[in-house]
């Protein structure tokens, strides 16, 4: 991965868009928060404000350039999602499961990342994973750390709270929700206190339109070679569509988008039977169902559910085995359409089209399989069968 971040002016690897966002987009950032003010009127600053101490964090290293420094500190949070998920496919639940773990996890984590090539030492969604990573695999052990650190990634990048939404009922749920709340407001008002406009990225939200590589962006490719007058135009720091009908498949990804949060509610109220892997599953399902609603699903995207994936495989009862799988072959796709054959994507041509079908419907299919998985988990256990067992 390192060797092709140090190619990435070929053409096949992105001719330097990859690295870009770091070299330009980064360090222009970095810079406005060195001086105390999170970006204003900036069309491409889309971020919680706990991105801030992220995009700074390459100060720690004065010796290293921004782009050494950060790619270092890419490597150091990668290291420790894999530390964290060998330790917990080594260590024994309890003693009722002495052999409920297993280092699939980290084994997925080290040998899947690598599909995605150079990109994600060019992003900061390895931090990110981090955060979701650790507050998953402490649950068992600190409710409140879980709590904790699920907060600090949602405050970087919002998806990884739902890392609690699979916290088993009662004090538990209640530890951590009200963990999270505490630590986030603390970091809302530490950040509010140390910066200016750190919630200036709320009103660049509102104007994202529909990716090309989302799946109401897959629709509009093939529409186009059914006579669709729509068009392609870099907006908000994406390749978008731009065109009659654009918002409203954007409105359609949306209403989406609630119904699986409405279907992720049924499923926490209906729900009977927690396994130890249950809040893992839930992390998958619910990230998972919220990714390929949204209007936007860049390539990085991949990271998160290579983690959560992770997770999941790190517990012997876990029910979404298959849907990791799913996962790992969408990566590998993933890849292909950005960077090597992006123009090809972008242009909507034919293998543009197919490669980002074949991308979204293997992650459609996950999405379905695994809240599938997960509702059938949740069934009070048949009569005579230990709690748990598949």
């Amino acid at each position: 991965m390192l060797w092709l971040l140090a190619h990435d002016s070929l053409a096949r690897l992105g001719g330097g868009g990859v690295s870009h966002e770091v070299n330009r987009l980064y360090f222009r950032w970095y810079g406005v928060l060195s001086h105390g003010s999170y970006p204003v009127d900036d069309r491409m600053w889309q971020y919680p404000p706990g991105a801030g101490p992220v995009l700074l964090s390459p100060a720690l290293l004065p010796g290293l350039t921004y782009f050494q420094a950060f790619v270092a500190l890419t490597l150091v949070a990668d290291g420790a999602i894999a530390i964290a998920l060998a330790r917990a496919g080594t260590r024994p639940r309890d003693g009722r499961h002495p052999q409920a773990r297993t280092l699939h996890g980290a084994l997925l984590w080290v040998a899947a990342l690598p599909l995605l090539l150079h990109i994600p030492l060019a992003r900061y969604d390895v931090q990110v994973t981090a955060f979701a990573v650790i507050s998953l695999l402490t649950s068992a052990r600190s409710t409140r750390a879980c709590g904790a650190f699920a907060a600090l990634g949602a405050l970087v990048k919002v998806w990884p709270a739902l890392a609690l939404l699979g916290t088993p009922r009662g004090r538990t749920t209640r530890e951590a929700w009200t963990s999270a709340a505490v630590t986030a407001a603390a970091l809302l008002v530490a950040l509010a206190t140390l910066f200016s406009n750190p919630f200036d990225f709320l009103r660049q939200q509102g104007g994202r339109g529909v990716q090309i590589e989302s799946l109401g962006g897959t629709a509009l490719a093939f529409a186009r070679h059914a006579g669709w007058q729509g068009a392609v135009r870099y907006r908000y720091g994406a390749m978008e569509f731009v065109g009659p009908y654009v918002s409203t498949v954007a409105a359609v990804s949306l209403a989406l988008t609630l119904a699986a949060f409405a279907l992720l509610l049924l499923w926490r109220v209906r729900a009977r039977r927690w396994t130890p892997a249950t809040p893992y599953d839930a992390a998958l399902a619910a990230v998972l169902l919220f990714t390929v609603t949204s209007r936007v699903i860049s390539p990085q995207y991949m990271v998160w559910l290579l983690g959560l994936s992770a997770v999941c495989l790190t517990s012997r009862h876990t029910t979404q085995r298959p849907v990791a799988a799913l996962v790992v072959a969408a990566t590998a796709v993933s890849s292909v359409a950005y960077p090597v054959l992006y123009g090809e994507v972008m242009a909507c041509t034919w293998t543009g089209c197919l490669l980002m079908f074949v991308r979204n419907g293997l992650l459609a299919s996950a999405a379905v399989l695994a809240f599938a998985r997960l509702w059938r988990s949740g069934r009070a256990p048949a009569a005579g069968r230990p709690d748990g067992e598949e």
